[in-house]
């Protein structure tokens, strides 16, 4: 008896997670990926890719990856923080040189935040900049 109420608990949880999360009729919703460079001078490479509606910036980032071959990014899992951003395009950060990829958002207004999660919490909107600027500490 506790077995079958332990699994209609466990399929009513499933068809709770379901709808609009998991299914095939989940919405795409379009960004754009920008990667610029500020320690040198060249122009900032722009790549558009999309994120399933409530999906993670990481998913979006795999999904140009598979799909774009100018566009490659390795990151780390840090077991306190998660997805660390750690090259773009073949540029690494490095600790002896105070360099890494900062994670900053255009909103479709034009304000350009910093977001407070990474590459694998932030949920992208619909006509974002993503921007992928690699910098100095």
């Amino acid at each position: 008896m506790m077995m079958m109420m332990m699994s209609t608990l466990l399929s009513a949880a499933l068809l709770l997670l379901l709808p609009g999360t998991l299914t095939l009729e989940s919405k795409s919703t379009p960004i754009i990926v920008v990667v610029e460079n500020s320690l040198v001078d060249t122009p900032p490479v722009t790549y558009s890719t999309h994120v399933m509606s409530g999906g993670i910036l990481l998913g979006a980032m795999k999904t140009l990856m598979d799909s774009n071959a100018n566009f490659k990014f390795t990151y780390t899992e840090n077991p306190n923080y998660g997805p660390y951003l750690e090259s773009v395009n073949g540029v690494a950060g490095n600790d002896e040189d105070h360099t890494y990829w900062e994670l900053l958002v255009k909103k479709p207004d034009g304000k350009v935040i910093r977001p407070d999660v990474g590459i694998g919490c932030y949920i992208p909107s619909e006509n974002e900049q993503i921007i992928l600027r690699f910098s100095k500490w």
